[in-house]
């Protein structure tokens, strides 16, 4: 097993809604982010896989969160062990200049098609089962008030 860290983005619109991406390897959701490159800063990391992502330039952003420990395990379905360190930052953009007329929906598609669907969705309307497993620790601790820093 082997570790590998991420950086990611929780962005939010005016209305306190999440920005969430639909992924098109397994169709589940999950929040904006990836793997870090070699020689990269945590935060370029997040800041590059926002825009691959999503389009959105991030303009400010600050530590939410960092993820470690079994509740990060993943197995892939080739069978690779692995356990994510997440680093979570709260990330402001300019979504508004993307925004579709539906005012839920951010108008991109990425070079790699890795985004299915962006959508802005309040947490409370947000189903845990549609969330990615690796992701769904986030959104159970969004869900209940967590706000400690380091998380595992």
């Amino acid at each position: 097993m082997r570790d590998v860290v991420t950086g990611g983005a929780i962005i939010r619109d005016d209305q306190g809604r999440i920005l969430l991406q639909q992924r098109s390897d397994y169709g589940d959701w999950g929040l904006p982010g990836g793997g870090m490159n070699p020689g990269e800063s945590i935060e370029e990391t997040m800041i590059r896989e926002v825009f691959e992502e999503t389009g959105l330039s991030v303009k400010e952003y600050e530590l939410y969160a960092v993820y470690s420990g079994s509740r990060m395990e993943y197995t892939y379905p080739d069978g690779n062990k692995v356990v994510f360190v997440m680093f979570l930052f709260n990330a402001s953009t300019d979504y508004s200049e993307h925004l579709s007329e539906d005012g839920d929906t951010i108008r991109y598609q990425d070079d790699l098609c890795e985004s299915l669907k962006l959508q802005f969705c309040s947490i409370d309307d947000i189903s845990l089962d549609q969330i990615n497993k690796v992701q769904r620790p986030v959104f159970e601790d969004l869900l209940n008030g967590k706000t400690n820093i380091l998380r595992s």
